[in-house]
């Protein structure tokens, strides 16, 4: 029996007003965040930059999108936005109407799948789906022509079906890939669902995984939506929890995270703990992305934006219902933070011009 559910059950047989009692405690407590880990040499091609200007009234950047899932950043001050319930894929920026710049054939959205990650490489864009049979990356170029399947066979199912995708400071292409409602592949290390996958840019298991010929780079994940490098290069994987809690986690090689067997911080050597957690309706947490010393998390479900200090400390939740579910963080190049909503998913209250890309200026010297 998991290791914290067997916890839950036992406060459950002395009395639910307790256990409701303890919980309505918990919740009200600021979460506090581990301190991370130092790493012996910085990462050279991450840059370390202020925070944005939370307090400052955003720039609404696009309107009207069906879902807007990955986000990514080409390099000339646009973004990429996927439109997860079409396959359609946006160009977007500040003072412009969007423009449809293409759509990925085979996409075939229901329940949680759809056209979910994206993430740019060079002239191409990178694309994690939902097809007929299941999930897959392809990569391809707006200029046109047919996309290039990189990875495939991933389950899919009506939930769970992770989907964020983006390259770390090695080159690498990470994969955050949900267990389909299918629990007892997370523990299987030959199964990619449950996982974090660590490939080349053409889709092959990255040299120096911990599991030689596998693409695996951690296992015991329920649905990872976000992933994030600090200026150190140290990785943060974001999780979604059950009914209990949710997850920031340190992500190293080879580790072992724990779902289905434990959910949030169990103490037990064989699983490595959380640096936070928070109840699951504080958060429902999605995309992540860190500035400064500080890593941002979009909750749905928790209709904030948590402000994580990797120094230690309290995390804060930013924007408390103000613009509904928020699904994607990303922080460009300028220190500007871009917030997508996710109010038209099925589980939202969609709200005039809905959904929305939203973009937070950087802080004054930022």
């Amino acid at each position: 029996m998991p290791t914290t559910r067997l916890a839950i059950a036992a406060v459950g047989a002395v009395g639910a007003v307790l256990l409701t009692a303890c919980s309505a405690e918990e919740s009200a407590a600021p979460p506090l965040v581990d301190p991370v880990p130092s790493v012996s040499a910085p990462a050279p091609s991450t840059e370390t930059r202020k925070g944005p200007d939370l307090t400052a009234t955003p720039e609404t950047v696009a309107t009207g999108i069906q879902v807007p899932w990955g986000l990514a950043f080409p390099g000339d001050g646009s973004a990429l936005v996927a439109e997860r319930q079409t396959g359609d894929v946006y160009r977007i920026e500040p003072g412009a109407a969007k423009k449809k710049v293409f759509t990925v054939p085979g996409v075939r959205a229901g329940g949680e799948g759809g056209l979910l990650g994206l993430a740019v490489r060079g002239d191409w864009v990178y694309a994690y789906f939902t097809g007929d049979d299941d999930n897959r990356i392809v990569r391809f170029r707006l200029a046109g022509g047919t996309p290039e399947v990189i990875f495939k066979g991933l389950d899919r199912g009506s939930r769970h079906n992770g989907g964020r995708i983006a390259f770390g400071p090695d080159g690498m292409l990470y994969v955050g890939t949900g267990d389909a409602g299918d629990e007892p592949q997370s523990q299987d290390r030959d199964d990619p669902n449950g996982k974090i996958l660590r490939l080349t840019p053409t889709g092959q298991a990255a040299p120096g995984n911990p599991f030689p010929g596998s693409p695996v780079w951690s296992l015991g994940h329920r649905n990872v939506q976000g992933l994030a490098w600090d200026a150190q290069g140290r990785m943060y994987g974001i999780e979604f929890g059950q009914d209990t809690w949710d997850e920031v986690n340190i992500i190293q090689p080879g580790k072992n995270y724990g779902w289905p067997e434990v959910e949030g911080k169990a103490g037990d050597a064989k699983y490595t703990d959380p640096i936070v957690q928070w109840r699951t309706d504080e958060a429902s947490p999605s995309g992540a992305a860190v500035a400064g010393d500080t890593l941002y998390v979009a909750a749905l479900k928790g209709e904030r934006l948590w402000t994580v200090p990797l120094t230690g400390g309290t995390a804060r939740a930013e924007l408390t219902g103000k613009y509904g579910r928020l699904r994607t963080v990303a922080v460009a190049a300028d220190g500007s933070l871009w917030l997508t909503t996710s109010n038209t998913d099925g589980r939202g209250d969609p709200r005039d011009s809905d959904d929305r890309v939203l973009r937070f200026p950087p802080l004054p010297g930022g």
